[in-house]
């Protein structure tokens, strides 16, 4: 089974919007593990518009399962990881007042930097995954930093997949095949939800993990959050 990590930035966003402690995330990253995910995801952005850095310390000795935090890596955001010491940190190129995570990392372009990351944070027992696009020069490139997962950005393969969902998965069949075969774990995540998951970790089943928020949170307000997880994890439970 791939493993579940649950995005709760959004439960922050909601809280944020009153002020006060409802919905309380701490009690929700708890209720996610107990209703069996494997792993809770935050991004906290140098705004704090929904994750807050004072959230990822009181999270941290909650998590039962694996703590993902994932972001740019600014000076803030390396001191946070390295104080927290997560399960895994995932490097994204996000610019300080991006809405979400648009792309993946030009890998050639930032080399020398992300592999002076990857090194810092292995020496710290963390865990490293580099957000990537499905370019095979980025994933050759990137297995030169030593980091030991890449995440895949599925924006693109969302986008496609009603229209042509064997087009819009082919790309990442040959990056996350690429990925496998140079020693890479595979991670994945952006706009993947009920309607497209199933069929991507069909095709791709040595994925480690997929990082899901938005979608989720936004079928929890129909489903509920225990039968919501239950849904994914049932797309992720391939025969």
């Amino acid at each position: 089974m791939i493993n579940l990590s649950v995005n709760i930035n959004k439960i922050a966003t909601i809280r944020n919007a009153r002020g006060g402690n409802i919905p309380d995330l701490l009690k929700v990253a708890q209720d996610c593990e107990t209703f069996g995910v494997q792993g809770i995801t935050v991004h906290p952005r140098p705004d704090e518009r929904h994750i807050r850095y004072n959230d990822v310390y009181r999270l941290k000795p909650l998590i039962r399962t694996e703590l993902n935090i994932e972001g740019y890596p600014s000076r803030p955001f390396i001191d946070l990881v390295l104080k927290v010491k997560p399960a895994q940190v995932t490097l994204v190129p996000d610019a300080p007042d991006a809405i979400t995570s648009n792309a993946g990392w030009d890998v050639g372009k930032h080399l020398d930097f992300l592999k002076e990351l990857v090194d810092v944070f292995k020496t710290n027992h963390v865990r490293t995954s580099i957000f990537i696009g499905t370019d095979p020069d980025d994933i050759q490139c990137v297995a030169k930093t030593d980091t030991d997962r890449i995440e895949l950005f599925t924006e693109p393969y969302a986008s496609l997949y009603m229209k042509d969902r064997e087009a819009a998965v082919t790309p990442f069949v040959r990056a996350a095949t690429l990925a496998k075969q140079l020693g890479l774990g595979v991670n994945a995540g952006h706009d993947l939800s009920l309607e497209n998951l199933g069929y991507f970790a069909a095709k791709i089943p040595w994925l480690k993990e997929v990082s899901i928020g938005h979608a989720l949170i936004c079928d929890s307000l129909y489903y509920g959050l225990e039968k919501t997880i239950g849904l994914y994890k049932k797309c992720l439970q391939l025969k």
